[in-house]
């Protein structure tokens, strides 16, 4: 049992705090709620480290880099935001026989709704985000020391594991406490602490011989830094440790630690932003290569790049293609980027996808080795030869097909 996105998809709107302390100073009540603009869009970008245990036994290690897109598309007369969210992953484990490599996970669409308060409203159809109704503010002024608590609730996919096909719900209470005051960049933050633990039998299915998870047990601890002008979660950490036993008797144990911090979306999915990449990647005489906008950004695609024969090593033609590319990139700081290998039809559809997330890998491992972005900053995809641009009849055709994309991320 893989938990993939399990964790830091966690809070949608929690990450890291870095240096925190008290304030030793008192200051006044501040009342403490979610602040909504429509049209406003936002990034969380998380990282968990993970231990996952089968049995007492230790499966694998992963690092698992979380994005999410949101856009706030409705505000209503009492402060709640309607919020359409994209998720998606990438999966570094080590153990179990893996390589250690980035690995593309999953992607989630969400819809729901967040009163100012930050109870969530959303249909069983949207398994993300995974922890909800935390933070929620009690509907009154908060001065340091204060306390409360809350009802919550975890919701996993277990799908694929279980073949549970709505959420599973795991309820808790959630215990919260304003610690002080902060400030980080010349900004002021205030600190909130909240946890709370997990003891949940399931109801029996229909049919018992089935595996399921018959109890779910745990903690959560975080440290969230908000921004009480804003109206908004800056970042978060959070210690976590989950453990399912199932009705025949395994367990599954994942634990670790999760950090994430919530930026503002670049945007440049725009005519002016297109014509100027195309212009520099023809004024730099890069050839095979293509701009285009789609649904996530703006996309760079390299046709017929060039590797050594069934391999992801980079031709030295195309090391120096890319390292001009990356120079184009660089003029974007504030957005990831998605590096996604295609294949021409040759070989088994397994060994052709094996062989485009290598080579997607490779690109993007080129890429920060130029400096232009950090690995965390980078998504890597395999298509294999699933999405050919060009008939794999002809040479011509096969080398359009054997192509890596790079897309600037706006959503």
């Amino acid at each position: 049992m893989k938990k993939t996105i399990l964790r830091s998809n966690n809070f949608l709107f929690l990450a890291i705090a870095s240096i925190l302390f008290l304030s030793s100073f008192p200051a006044n009540a501040e009342k403490f709620e979610f602040k909504y603009n429509e049209g406003e869009t936002y990034r969380i970008l998380s990282t968990v480290n993970e231990d996952v245990l089968v049995n007492g036994n230790l499966h694998h290690k992963a690092e698992i880099i979380n994005r999410i897109s949101v856009k706030v598309t409705n505000v209503d007369s009492n402060g709640a935001g309607v919020h359409e969210a994209h998720f998606m992953t990438s999966e570094k484990s080590v153990g179990n026989g893996s390589n250690a490599l980035y690995t593309w996970g999953e992607e989630y669409e969400s819809k729901f709704s967040r009163s100012k308060n930050g109870v969530y409203t959303i249909s069983d159809e949207y398994f993300m985000p995974v922890v909800r109704d935390v933070p929620v503010f009690p509907d009154r002024d908060l001065k340091i020391g204060d306390t409360w608590s809350y009802e919550g609730h975890e919701a996993h996919d277990l799908r694929g594991s279980f073949g549970v096909f709505t959420p599973f719900k795991v309820p808790f209470t959630a215990n919260y406490a304003y610690y002080g005051d902060t400030e980080k960049d010349g900004v002021k933050y205030q600190i909130i602490k909240a946890n709370y633990r997990l003891y949940y039998d399931s109801p029996k299915p229909a049919n018992p011989n089935v595996e399921y998870p018959a109890s779910t047990q745990g903690f959560s601890d975080q440290t969230i830094l908000w921004d009480n002008e804003k109206g908004m979660i800056r970042s978060y950490s959070e210690r976590f440790r989950i453990q399912i036993e199932t009705n025949f008797g395994d367990i599954f144990v994942f634990k670790g630690r999760a950090t994430a911090e919530v930026t503002d979306i670049a945007s440049v999915k725009n005519a002016e932003t297109i014509a100027k990449v195309k212009e520099q990647i023809s004024e730099l005489g890069i050839e095979n290569t293509d701009v285009k906008a789609n649904d996530k950004g703006i996309t760079i695609s390299i046709e017929n790049i060039q590797f050594k024969a069934d391999s992801a090593i980079l031709q030295a033609s195309e090391q120096a293609k890319l390292k001009k590319i990356s120079e184009i990139l660089k003029a974007f700081p504030d957005n990831d980027l998605l590096v996604v290998g295609h294949t021409a039809l040759a070989g088994t559809p397994e060994s052709c996808q094996a062989l485009s997330e290598e080579r997607a890998n490779s690109v993007a491992d080129y890429l920060v080795k130029q400096g232009t972005k950090d690995r965390k900053h980078i998504f890597t995809q395999g298509k294999g030869a699933s999405e050919p641009i060009a008939p794999n009849t002809t040479a011509n055709g096969m080398a359009k097909n054997r192509r890596v994309e790079i897309t600037i991320m706006e959503q």
